[in-house]
């Protein structure tokens, strides 16, 4: 991945759940948060509920594939996590990359532009 790199740290991903914002689209959520880098750390969590190991890998084998193929599509300088639900377990890499550009990465976009609008206007005021 060329802007990527992993987010495999628990505390990481616990402050991301804690203080990222969510968006849900069509068996994935993902929580985001800027980490002002210059590049994007990625995370993937799927549940037990998807099934035993084998569908587990699978799905974040899909996940990782559908990522790289849309990867320039996403802004620079966010931790993502990528959070799997049972109805990834039947998508195709192709499908799950559509998805994630028409729906996650304008979501994404949209508010990062609004907590910036946010951030400058407080600036302002002090």
């Amino acid at each position: 991945m060329l802007y990527t790199r992993v987010l495999n740290n628990n505390r990481d991903f616990v402050s991301l759940y804690r203080k990222g914002l969510f968006t849900r689209s069509g068996g994935v959520s993902v929580c985001f948060r800027q980490n002002n880098r210059p590049f994007n750390r990625l995370g993937i969590t799927v549940g037990k509920k998807v099934g035993n190991a084998v569908c587990r890998n699978r799905v974040k084998r899909i996940i990782r594939t559908a990522y790289r193929l849309c990867e320039t599509d996403f802004p620079i300088g966010i931790d993502i996590v990528i959070i799997a639900d049972r109805r990834l377990n039947t998508v195709k890499s192709d499908e799950l990359c559509s998805r994630l550009k028409k729906r996650i990465v304008p979501e994404i976009e949209k508010s990062l532009r609004a907590r910036l609008g946010r951030d400058s206007r407080n600036h302002e005021i002090k």
